[in-house]
């Protein structure tokens, strides 16, 4: 196994890739960029972070965790899509070095860490965002989504401090602006998600409104809800 760390902004220390690759790199293989959870307060790259990555690893997947921008870090809602857009552009820009296919690069995302994957896939076009990175051919935009009981609306079912903690405020209205639900378009990459429908902590409802904005603009999706557990079960595994 290879593993690296790479900073991604210049200055800014909790801005980081943790990669995993496998040695072997007798051919071009997948790539996952995943997003642990955490509320935006915090990365929980402990139970969301590396134990996924190994999961991918093992499959003989290259897998990338993203420490991102939250609580004080985040000066501007975009921070956070900014550094996965950052990502997302190093591994393609690198997929000689990681010998990673560059046209199946994923993004993986738990919780909090699921808004943030899902952000990147209905926003990665988005003129501002756009215009915060160093090129604009759409090397950001992931080959497919994973979401994994995701924060996704900012509405009455939202995670709350989730939406606080991205934005700075207590603001409902500001908060809904930040919905996945309503940014999905024709662009927005497949998607994959799952969820719990006794989740206590972000509302099953968060992927059920994700599914049918996809399905309302034909984006392939696949949708799983299983009917117990609680939330940030990660792997399901006695180790996460």
């Amino acid at each position: 196994m290879i593993r690296e760390t790479v900073k991604l902004i210049p200055g800014r220390d909790d801005v980081y890739l943790d990669y995993y690759g496998n040695a072997d790199r007798s051919e071009a293989a997948d790539a996952v960029l995943i997003m642990p959870g955490g509320g935006y307060s915090m990365v929980c790259s402990d139970r969301a972070g590396e134990p996924v990555a190994l999961a991918y690893l093992t499959k003989g997947i290259n897998a990338f965790v993203l420490h991102y921008s939250v609580a004080g870090g985040i000066k501007d809602p975009l921070d956070p899509l900014t550094d996965a857009s950052l990502a997302m552009l190093h591994i393609r820009a690198n997929a000689d070095k990681y010998n990673i296919d560059t046209a199946r690069v994923f993004a993986v995302g738990l919780s909090a860490g699921g808004h943030l994957a899902g952000s990147l896939g209905a926003l990665w076009n988005d003129a501002e965002l756009q215009a915060r990175l160093p090129e604009t051919g759409g090397g950001n935009r992931p080959t497919g989504v994973v979401l994994c009981y995701p924060v996704i609306s900012g509405g009455p079912k939202a995670h709350r401090g989730s939406f606080e903690c991205l934005t700075g405020s207590k603001d409902m209205s500001l908060h809904t602006q930040y919905s996945l639900d309503t940014s999905v378009t024709e662009q927005t990459p497949p998607t994959f998600l799952w969820h719990t429908w006794t989740d206590t902590c972000v509302p099953v409802e968060n992927t059920l409104l994700m599914a049918a904005a996809l399905r309302a603009h034909n984006v392939p999706a696949a949708v799983h809800i299983f009917p117990q557990g609680e939330h940030g079960a990660s792997l399901a595994s006695p180790i996460t």
